[in-house]
């Protein structure tokens, strides 16, 4: 869809830092981490949020999602992850998106209140990309 950030990262036009391309979707860093590993999973094609999504494509995405969960404990030494999922309110880009955020206890992260924290380089975004990516197999 024109103008969408995410169908954007998901035809190669923006640069991201994917952790996974497949069929099923695209795990990329978010820009503006709640800890760093913090990944946004996208369906392929343009779905504003998550009642859009054709009952055919829930299955793919969903263990798309779950094996992202699965990958950035073991990529970033967390002990668990938050999975989330705005949908419209609080959703900044108009395209489904799941968040997968690394978790510790004591990370300090209570409710739905995001501080967000930055990566120091694109080198250090890659690495954390890379690393994921590795623990995706």
């Amino acid at each position: 869809m024109a103008d969408c950030l995410f169908c954007a990262i998901v035809a190669g036009e923006v640069p991201a830092f994917k952790v996974v391309d497949s069929p099923d979707g695209v795990g990329f860093l978010d820009v503006r981490p709640v800890f760093k590993g913090h990944v946004l999973v996208v369906p392929r094609s343009h779905v504003p949020q998550l009642v859009d999504l054709s009952p055919e494509l829930l299955p793919g995405f969903f263990a798309l999602v779950q094996r992202v969960a699965a990958a950035v404990p073991l990529a970033t030494r967390a002990k668990g992850t938050f999975v989330a999922m705005n949908n419209i309110v609080s959703q900044s880009v108009p395209h489904l998106h799941a968040h997968v955020v690394p978790r510790t206890k004591g990370d300090g992260l209570r409710g739905f209140f995001w501080p967000r924290h930055k990566y120091d380089s694109d080198e250090e975004a890659a690495s954390y990309a890379r690393s994921i990516a590795d623990a995706l197999g």
